[in-house]
């Protein structure tokens, strides 16, 4: 009897104990999350003055819009001149200013020729042309079919009715291929719809593809009978130099004609990216030449936002682009021998995308990072070079991130420069850095007012103490100083890009101050592995994607700990998108006792499911070890999913045809499997942004570390609303 009244006794004080834990916990208000609404882009641009777009017109002024409080204005500048006309619309503007411009538009899914005579399309799976001048048609090809058509666009995870194709500078040649995709995968995705579901059905190759989409180059003499001459050589592997298409630049990448389009030099990219052939076909009769080759270990790029090799038939002369040195840097070779002629630029720094090239005086402009050790190695710089390597300068000598657009005559550029926390200077220099004209000055001052500021740029050492890292610490406007605050790691792994991305100005990066205005400190760490630095940096974790930049992760926060305090670090969330979804996973799972709370959302969570350009190029072509075991499942997040402890909210779009939602059920069935708690939203006709459903899932993300992460309250069903800018009407 006595045990009974003691058990009941424990009970009472147990059942007390909860209710008062239950009654302390904080309640969010509409008022705490209309809070966090005002750090969002759509209301922090309203409060931002002279942020400018400035454009170039094709007789070598500009023009942009500048807004202010209670003004806006268009102003016209001509760099030579050095006057400027102001108006109040942009019509008036261009009659002040007697602007004229060519507005008629061709369609989006058609190629024009250089003269402007034509424009070339896909029907049927096969090329056409069109004569812009009388409408008249004709078919250049005739014998293509269903996934073997000519110029068709498609890498599984990217595709359009474009034609990828390159017109020859005399306009009479076409440089194309016919596209063999018969043998590979196909994706299916069906559409949530009232009676009969709809199914999409498209070629998507993947890893697991005994062979993946081949390329056949061909010429294609355009007149009044059209005549195909095919190269002489084997398909090509559908890859490019630059990224997982053949299209990254918008057209045929890699390829190059010589100034008489007697000449078409181009490049072969192996499907693992090791290796490159710098081939040169004679136009008239397909014969393809050998030039020289460029094999690397791991996977080669072409540069960093733009393929960065040139061919200048005039001199017989070819600027490459190799990072044999573990830097990105640029070498001349003669295009007859396939010999070196010289290095063009060398150093401990990042060539990363030529933007001009001058002939007549054999000067290269380029972007390109400082020196590694000179500041934060991710700012942008604009510099210029002879060919021989000799007068490099930096003609950006401001210390930021410079975004760089040069005059169609390319006698000035428009120079935007800025850092994370000082916002942008537009300035017009002239090509040898000179300064022109200061345009605007970008003024915050509206929105400082409102107690808004910027994240806090930090530097910590990688995991293995190799490397220094870069990262944004982003805290509440208002922090008591003796406070511990549970901390969120917004990851993208990358190894094509990384957390933070632009080191630019940027008044909202995403959700992320949202999230601390919640109570929350946000933490992004770019993690060796991502690019913009030397190779072996962006090598690091190349053949195991499923290392995420984990390590790299937790090391960081460690290190910040020690400098600030109040970062609670036995209350860690993550979360990510895409990429960063697999990195989220991979966190929760991997790292169960150090990550608490985390959401995946859309992530490529085993590379066999995922388009296989990407995974290729990173990891390296599947292969099986003693066992059976393929490399691409030692990394596949449902691997791991038995060892979940925390709370993991999982979350795609079902119409995602870039990164497939059967990635995310692959885990999902794992954690079933696993008698593992978590929880799994998806949003069925969704494809991979999510679209109109994005405001909704940035609202259950914040009730998610709201309510696992902080133990609190969130308000319900709260609606995320941006007022659109009243400058704008």
């Amino acid at each position: 009897m006595n045990n009974k009244i003691a058990l009941l006794f424990i009970l009472l004080i147990l059942s007390t104990i909860n209710n008062t834990q239950g009654q302390n916990a904080t309640t969010y208000t509409k008022s705490d999350y209309d809070r966090a609404t005002t750090m969002l882009a759509g209301n922090t641009s309203k409060l931002i003055d002279n942020d400018i777009r400035p454009q170039w017109l094709p007789d070598g002024r500009l023009w942009y819009r500048s807004l202010k409080e209670s003004q806006t204005e268009f102003k016209l500048f001509d760099p030579t001149k050095k006057n400027q006309i102001v108006a109040n619309s942009q019509k008036d503007l261009f009659e002040k200013g007697a602007v004229k411009l060519d507005i008629s538009k061709g369609s989006q899914n058609e190629v024009l020729s250089p003269d402007g005579n034509y424009s070339a399309f896909i029907r049927d799976w096969n090329l056409w042309i069109r004569d812009v001048h009388n409408g008249n048609e004709k078919a250049l090809t005739t014998d293509g079919i269903k996934d073997f058509g000519y110029a068709t666009d498609n890498a599984g995870w990217k595709q359009s009715d474009l034609p990828i194709l390159s017109w020859s500078p005399d306009s009479k040649k076409i440089a194309t291929f016919q596209q063999d995709q018969r043998h590979v995968s196909n994706m299916y995705l069906v559409k949530t719809k009232v009676g009969a579901p709809e199914l999409k059905q498209w070629k998507y190759p993947i890893p697991g593809d005994s062979d993946i989409i081949r390329i056949h180059r061909l010429i294609i003499n355009v007149s009044d009978e059209p005549k195909i001459i095919k190269l002489q050589m084997n398909a090509d592997a559908r890859r490019g130099t630059l990224c997982d298409d053949i299209s990254c630049e918008g057209g045929f990448d890699d390829v190059a004609w010589s100034d008489d389009s007697g000449q078409l030099v181009f490049v072969s990219t192996s499907r693992d990216h090791k290796k490159e052939n710098i081939r040169i076909a004679n136009t008239q009769t397909g014969e393809v030449t050998d030039i020289f080759e460029e094999v690397v270990n791991t996977q080669y790029e072409s540069g960093q936002g733009g393929i960065n090799w040139r061919y200048y038939s005039k001199t017989n002369e070819i600027i490459w682009y190799s990072e044999r040195s573990d830097w990105g840097h640029l070498y001349l070779y003669d295009a007859s021998t396939g010999v070196v002629k010289n290095q063009i630029t060398s150093g401990n720094y990042l060539v990363r995308k030529i933007l001009n090239v001058d002939q007549k005086n054999r000067v290269i402009y380029f972007e390109g990072s400082q020196n590694e050790g000179q500041g934060n190695p991710y700012f942008s710089y604009f510099y210029k070079v002879d060919f021989n390597g000799k007068n490099l300068k930096m003609l950006t000598p401001s210390i930021g991130d410079h975004t760089i657009t040069i005059s169609p005559n390319a006698k000035y550029f428009i120079d935007s420069y800025s850092q994370v926390d000082l916002p942008p200077i537009h300035e017009v220099r002239d090509m040898n850095g000179k300064l022109v004209s200061t345009l605007e000055k970008t003024d915050i001052s509206r929105l400082t007012a409102t107690g808004w500021k910027p994240p806090t740029p930090f530097t910590v050492k990688s995991a293995q103490g190799q490397w220094d890292l870069y990262g944004l610490l982003f805290t509440p406007k208002a922090m008591k100083l003796d406070e511990k605050l549970p901390v969120i790691v917004n990851i993208y792994p990358g190894p094509q890009g990384g957390s933070v991305g632009s080191w630019s100005f940027i008044a909202s990066r995403g959700d992320n101050q949202a999230l601390a205005e919640l109570g929350f400190v946000v933490v992004q760490i770019e993690g060796s592995c991502n690019p913009n630095r030397s190779k072996s940096f962006h090598d690091a974790c190349y053949g195991n994607m499923g290392e995420n930049t984990l390590p790299d992760q937790i090391s960081g926060l460690k290190q910040l700990q020690e400098k600030y305090e109040f970062l609670d670090l036995d209350n860690v969330g993550i979360w990510g998108h895409s990429g960063g979804g697999f990195a989220t996973a991979a966190a929760m799972f991997k790292y169960p006792d150090f990550f608490k709370v985390g959401i995946s959302e859309s992530g490529n969570h085993d590379n066999r499911n995922y388009e296989d350009d990407w995974g290729e190029r990173y990891i390296g072509l599947e292969t099986k070890d003693n066992n059976g075991v393929s490399n691409y499942e030692k990394q596949a997040n449902q691997i791991f999913a038995k060892d979940l402890k925390g709370k993991l909210l999982l979350i795609h779009g079902g119409m995602d045809d870039n990164v497939p939602p059967y990635n995310s059920y692959l885990v999902v069935d794992a954690l079933i499997k696993a008698n593992k708690d978590f929880d799994f939203i998806l949003l069925p006709n969704a494809r991979h942004g999510y679209g109109k459903d994005s405001y909704y899932i940035m609202r259950r993300r914040w009730d998610y570390f709201v309510q696992n992460l902080m133990h609190a309250v969130p308000p319900k069903e709260y609606v995320i609303k941006i007022a659109a800018d009243p400058r704008n009407k």
